[in-house]
Order: C-alpha cells, then structure tokens, then sequence
C-alpha cells in the first residue's frame, strides 16, 4: 500500500474535557471557509492515489449536509470517487449524526464509520464533557445500520475519574449485544492543557488496568480478536487505514494540525484554524513543522509502531543491530516475547507498553 489520506475536520460542537486534540469549539462560522481552504490544499498536494480515506476530528459530523457534499466533491476532483477507495471512515459524534446525514455519506460511497461513544453511562458522559445522552448513540447506530453502514467502529474510555469496573464493563457488555464490528477501548490519559488536567485529576493506574485485562478477556470471548493496543475486531474487520499507520506506512495529511509522512520525512500543518484559512488564501506554505528519520531514529519509530500491534514484528538486521540488547532486556523482563521469527509484546507487556517503546525513542548515547 503507497498512500493513505487523511483529512482532519477540527470542529466541535463543544471540547470534552480529556480532549487534547487540535480540535476547537464555537468555530462553527469558520467551516465554509475551511473548506474552501481544504479544497485548494488538496488541488496542490503532489500525491492524487491513496487507498484508504479517513475523515477524523474534531467531529467531523458536526458538518451540514450541504457542507458534507462539498467535502465529497473536494475529494473525489482529486483523489478519485469515495466508493474507489479500499476502506473509507468518516468518524462521527451520536448528537450530530442525523438519519440524512448517515444517508449522505452512504450514497457518497463511505463504508465505514467510526462512532464516539466513550460511555453507556450518561453520568460518565456528563463527567467526560460529551454532550449526547446514551439514548442519542443508540438511535445514531440503528440509524446508521438501517442506511446499510455493516463496518462500524465505537470507541470506549475506561479509567474514568470515579468510575469502578462494574460500571466499564456494564458499559463494555451493553456495546457487545450491538455487535458493531470494532471496538476501540483506550485507557484514559491526563494531558496537559485538558480540562481534566487543570482540576488536577489523576486516575487510578491499576484500576484502570483491571478494566483493560477484562476488556481483552470479555471481548475475546464474544469473538473479538485483539490485533492491537487498544483495538478489537470481528474477523477481517480489522482498521485498515489504522494498520497502514502501525505498519510505518506513508500518509497523506490535509487540512489544519494534519500531518504527512513520506518516506521518512514527515510534515505537519498549522494547528490554527483562522492561520491555516489565511495563509492557504494566501498562498503561503501551511507547514509549520518536518524532519526527516533515517538510521536508527527511522528504525526505531518503525519498530514502535509495529509493537503496537498483537501479532508483532519480524526483526530487520539494522532493528536487531540497534536494539537487540534493549530487547533481549524486555524479554528477560517478560514484557517481550520471542515466537518463531517474530517479536512481540506479552500480556504484562500489553500494560506496560510505553516502557517497551521509550527503549525505541528516546535518545540513543549508549549506543552511538
């Protein structure tokens, strides 16, 4: 697989309070214009083929339907009709995914949606900052099944501040009698800039590991298969696009904070949604940042992301001659694990992957 694109729409009807995404709320008089933006940025990016498209946020349903059909056609003047692509999610919020909308995007050729749910509990999503009830997902997902969506992914939080581990998996059990094909279950971090963080939050670490053991143990059991950190699938519904990212593959990325990865050298746009508009009317460069990996850096941010994933990785010469000694570490710690030719993360090692990754990141003296 060459290329996959990445369009980021950063609007919200409101910023949760976890959120650290670039994404920004009562910007709503901006997306016309960001969209115009967009359809001159796609116009002059040098690469036209991607197999797979993926419209993340920000809530990208948060878009009408006019505007929906105006990124469509943006899309399909350069890159080819939507129905063209191999796998193509639009990621969505249940308050602002009405039944045209889920319509709209069907007949533009999307056959897979993203849902944000993160809780069945309405006091934990009141908690979260989100702004639909329970009642409003479940009338969002019957409606995207009776519009023919069959590949459709929900994202749950666990380690919610208060939460105890029968309220997650009451939450867990309820989405498995939907059946959505995959399941994305993250543990929730504090970052920096959050609402969360500014109350001075803190979560409980082995709590929310508990959760993440039943979470791998009860989907299993439902048929689920775990293939990465933080994802679950039915059979041959595994992300696509997400495996194209873990598998260090290149990217494309257009509008404000996307970023692209070429070969090594990697892009990023400015994350301001006004500065963006102005310097693409303008026809200024909207790259605020790149840098180009190569020898170790590059083999280790390779090896990072194909941990990620549950089947492992297969070790190149230049991964073993870089990191043999940090690996043969974790395995002897049991975060690691040795099977035929592959390495890969053990149970433990699943709970303690950052500790694994910083060995593949973090600056390199030892072995200079």
């Amino acid at each position: 697989m060459d290329n996959t694109l990445y369009i980021h729409i950063p609007f919200c009807k409101q910023k949760c309070n976890y959120c650290d995404f670039a994404s920004f709320a009562g910007r709503d008089f901006l997306i016309d214009d960001y969209l115009s933006a967009l359809a001159k940025e796609a116009a002059t990016t040098s690469f036209k083929k991607a197999q797979t498209l993926y419209i993340g946020g920000g809530t990208p349903s948060l878009l009408s339907v006019g505007q929906l059909e105006i990124l469509g056609k943006t899309i399909t003047a350069n890159f080819g009709e939507i129905a063209s692509f191999s796998e193509s999610t639009f990621e969505s919020n249940p308050e602002s995914l009405t039944y045209e909308k889920l319509t709209l995007l069907k007949q533009m050729g999307f056959n897979r949606l993203s849902i944000g749910l993160q809780s069945f509990n309405e006091e934990e999503l009141k908690l979260l900052g989100r702004v639909h009830t329970v009642s409003q997902f479940i009338n969002a997902y019957e409606n995207a099944r009776k519009c023919g969506f069959d590949n459709i992914n929900v994202d749950l939080i666990a380690g919610l501040p208060h939460q105890t581990l029968t309220a997650f998996l009451e939450s867990l059990r309820c989405l498995v009698e939907l059946r959505p094909e995959h399941i994305s279950v993250y543990g929730l971090q504090i970052e920096e800039g959050t609402k969360f963080f500014e109350k001075g939050i803190v979560c409980d670490q082995i709590l929310m590991r508990k959760m993440l053991e039943q979470t791998h143990f009860l989907l299993k059991k439902h048929g689920y298969h775990h293939y990465e950190i933080s994802n679950f699938s039915l059979p041959s519904k595994e992300a696509i696009h997400n495996s194209h990212y873990w598998d260090n593959g290149n990217y494309i990325g257009l509008g404000s904070s996307a970023v692209s990865y070429q070969n090594g050298k990697r892009f990023q746009n400015i994350p301001v949604v006004e500065e963006y508009i102005r310097r693409i009317k303008n026809g200024e460069t909207t790259v605020i940042f790149s840098e180009e990996l190569t020898g170790q850096a590059k083999e280790g941010e390779t090896l990072m992301l194909g941990l990620r994933k549950l089947d492992g990785v297969e070790l190149t010469p230049a991964q073993q001659q870089y990191f043999g000694r940090e690996i043969e570490k974790h395995i002897a710690a049991g975060l690691l694990i040795k099977e035929d030719k592959k390495v890969k993360l053990s149970f433990e090692g699943l709970f303690l992957a950052n500790e694994v990754f910083c060995s593949f990141v973090e600056p390199f003296e030892e072995n200079l």
